[in-house]
């Protein structure tokens, strides 16, 4: 196993070849970043579905959504969420905030992008028809639950959410083979979706994917609209990853594992 002395020194190294990644090349690793965490959300949902216990349905999702982090992981793709960590390589003076902000900004754009193709293709695919309508209708109440939130909620969720993604980002670091990144990233990820923590580019899925299943099948959905996925969940799902990732996981780790070493 790679020490966390090693990996902050090999995600230092990521960090600047991150940074310096042509901006359609970001945008383009974001968009399949977003469409692997949206169809991991897509199958977390098919899978819950039918559980009528919300702890086994809960905990059916937990194990099922990992998937979308592998594939991340696994494929080279660009996660916003996880490039939280890019912090370090600022922090170490490997790049400037503005290429920092650029990765941001065509990252995220990216997912998001991606993760609206996967929604279209699933609701207009009908596959929210499964199981007699059941798994519309949870999809419908996942995104109203998710909009009903206060941005307190939905920050303090974030937070302790992109902790746990950029936890498990570091883990994967610690492997050197495959199957051993994707047992890494397992429990985390596992553990924020049990513990229902707001991970921005999955709510870029199961929120539009709501509206849109609403809409589709004629699911009365109050409250559920473009306003309150925006102002009430994106946004502070948002500022709460980027809280946990860059300052309580980015810079701790710096100044843990970097800092006295220069």
């Amino acid at each position: 196993m790679i020490s966390s002395d090693q990996i902050a020194k090999n995600y230092d190294i990521a960090g600047v070849r991150k940074a310096n990644l042509p901006g359609l090349h970001m945008l383009l690793l974001g968009f399949f970043a977003g469409m692997f965490i949206a169809l991991a959300g897509a199958a977390a949902s098919i899978a819950s579905a039918d559980i009528t216990n919300p702890s086994a349905a809960r905990i059916v999702s937990a194990l099922v959504f990992p998937a979308g982090l592998a594939m991340v992981i696994c494929n080279g793709s660009e996660l916003f969420t996880g490039n939280c960590l890019m912090v370090i390589s600022l922090l170490d003076h490997k790049i400037t905030f503005k290429a920092l902000m650029k990765n941001y900004l065509f990252v995220y754009l990216g997912n998001l992008i991606g993760s609206l193709f996967v929604s279209v293709l699933f609701v207009y695919g009908h596959i929210p028809g499964l199981y007699d309508g059941l798994l519309a209708q949870n999809m419908v109440n996942t995104a109203v639950t998710k909009v009903s939130l206060s941005f307190s909620e939905v920050f303090f969720r974030g937070i302790l959410c992109n902790v746990m993604v950029c936890v498990a980002v570091w883990m994967g670091m610690s492997a050197t083979h495959v199957s051993g990144k994707i047992l890494a990233v397992y429990p985390p990820i596992s553990a924020f979706v049990l513990c229902g923590f707001e991970h921005c580019v999955a709510n870029m899925f199961y929120i539009p994917a709501g509206m849109m299943t609403a809409s589709a099948y004629g699911i009365a959905a109050e409250g559920l609209n473009i306003g309150t996925f925006i102002l009430n969940n994106l946004i502070p799902a948002t500022i709460g990853n980027i809280f946990g990732g860059v300052i309580v996981v980015g810079f701790l780790y710096w100044y843990l594992f970097l800092r006295e070493k220069n």
